[in-house]
């Protein structure tokens, strides 16, 4: 029975993410009433060895109709990955529990601003060429990809807001652009959590095959309703995230 419920919450965590990100918003908290008692680690570890393949999944299906800027996005997904490296190891050190307070604000100005800017993602024209547009995308791949690492919510839907509000990107490039460096600093996370021995294996592979046919059914979907169905989707993600961050920070017991 725990396996047909997290694979279930895996598949649609894919769907969601590979639209506009925020698939960990469906699968951390279903693995953590699953497994209430498990360290955490253990369930952030599992949740990645699931979600990275479904990312990267997304990332190929959006390459194939996306003309994704790749002399740009693959130096950033670089530092995307070194960036998760860092925030992963300092995680280790410090506690990130600091920030919970703040991102629920921090995500509700996202989306105030997204609301009020209605043609804001919905033309692609790049502000950027060349190394500005490389050193924009390493910028955001190495403070998003440290943030990953470090503490995580949301880290989909920041790829996207980012690629659309400071590089240009429409809403379907946004997010196609934003697969590629979440599966960089997926990986990263997931490389350490399983050298420290935090992921079950024989959870975390079954897991992925769903949370590729979610990924396939929510990039097709993407695909054919393009940037407008995209900035529907972002909105109702970064709003449901304003509530379970805003939850955790405020209302949950202990």
């Amino acid at each position: 029975m725990e396996l047909i419920i997290i694979t279930l919450a895996s598949l649609l965590a894919g769907f969601v993410d590979a639209i506009v990100g925020g698939g960990g918003l469906i699968l951390v908290p279903a693995l953590f009433a699953v497994f209430p008692t498990t360290h955490p680690a253990t369930l952030f570890g599992v949740n990645k060895g699931a979600s990275v393949w479904g990312t990267a999944v997304a990332t190929v299906q959006y390459a194939r109709r996306v003309d994704m800027r790749w002399a740009a996005l693959l130096p950033a997904a670089g530092a995307g990955f070194a960036g998760s490296l860092a925030g992963a190891w300092l995680v280790t050190l410090v506690d990130g529990g600091f920030l919970r307070k703040g991102l629920p604000f921090v995500l509700l100005a996202v989306l105030i601003y997204t609301l009020v800017k209605k043609d804001l993602g919905q033309h692609h024209a790049p502000r950027f060429t060349g190394r500005a547009e490389t050193l924009a995308a390493c910028s955001v791949g190495l403070v998003l990809g440290f943030y990953d690492g470090f503490f995580g919510p949301g880290t989909g839907s920041f790829f996207v807001f980012l690629f659309v509000r400071w590089l240009g990107y429409d809403f379907l490039n946004a997010s196609a652009s934003a697969k590629l460096l979440n599966t960089a600093t997926n990986l990263a996370a997931l490389g350490l959590f399983a050298y420290k021995g935090h992921v079950w294996w024989h959870f975390a592979l079954t897991m992925a095959v769903a949370n590729v046919v979610g990924s396939l059914l929510g990039t097709r979907l993407a695909l054919k309703h393009g940037s407008g169905f995209v900035r529907v989707v972002f909105i109702g993600v970064v709003s449901a995230l304003i509530l379970k961050t805003g939850f955790d920070a405020f209302l949950k017991p202990g």
